[in-house]
């Protein structure tokens, strides 16, 4: 049964999480297996490997989270957005993507999970300036420099990039130039994944 899955999971973290946040994320991954299948928005299908894959990848990050506004670029399926926003529901996340048919679905999971900290949105990255931000989330999104770039107007005067990386990423790091500089590295663990995950976060050293 997923939830004794993820649960067994959940207890190998440092956090916290209700039982009705854990029956949130069981639902959204019903509802990315069910459109996956017409979609194709993730290459994961089994749904046990998703709670491993997408769920725990994304909500260890949770802890390292500093503000109440948040944008999650490049989201695809809302990843990490969407488990990030149904453990914090202090929180709000901006969802944005290019794609039509994930924004589609980014506004069927809202509706179904009655989740109102987030805001799906479609359009490309470097056009969405209507806010700015706490925080901005980029999970397998682009290159760091590319990120940095395409996201430069996006966080507030006091706000970081938190960057999700699947491999090692000192040569990304060794390529970073001014305004931005490493404020931390962060080594992630994610229970029953055997890769390597980490964290960057990065500020404007301008501020």
């Amino acid at each position: 049964m997923l939830k004794n899955q993820l649960n067994k999971l959940i207890k190998q973290t440092t956090l916290s999480i209700n039982d009705a946040q854990i029956d949130k994320l069981i639902h959204y991954v019903t509802l990315l297996d069910k459109w996956n299948k017409a979609y194709n928005l993730t290459s994961v299908r089994d749904p046990n490997e998703m709670l491993v894959k997408h769920i725990l990848d994304s909500i260890v990050v949770s802890p390292y989270l500093e503000g109440q506004q948040f944008i999650d670029v490049g989201t695809g399926p809302g990843l990490p957005g969407i488990p990030l926003a149904i453990i914090n529901p202090d929180k709000q996340f901006d969802l944005v993507d290019s794609l039509g048919k994930r924004v589609r679905f980014l506004k069927q999971v809202q509706f179904e999970l009655n989740l109102n900290n987030i805001n799906p949105v479609q359009s490309r990255i470097e056009m969405y300036n209507h806010k700015q931000f706490d925080g901005v989330i980029s999970r397998a999104f682009a290159s760091l420099n590319d990120m940095l770039q395409w996201c430069q107007h996006l966080p507030n005067e006091t706000g970081l990039f938190y960057a999700l990386k699947s491999q090692s990423s000192e040569d990304e790091i060794a390529k970073l130039h001014a305004p931005f500089k490493l404020k931390t590295c962060i080594n992630l663990n994610v229970p029953q994944l055997n890769a390597e995950r980490k964290l960057l976060i990065i500020q404007a050293s301008t501020y």
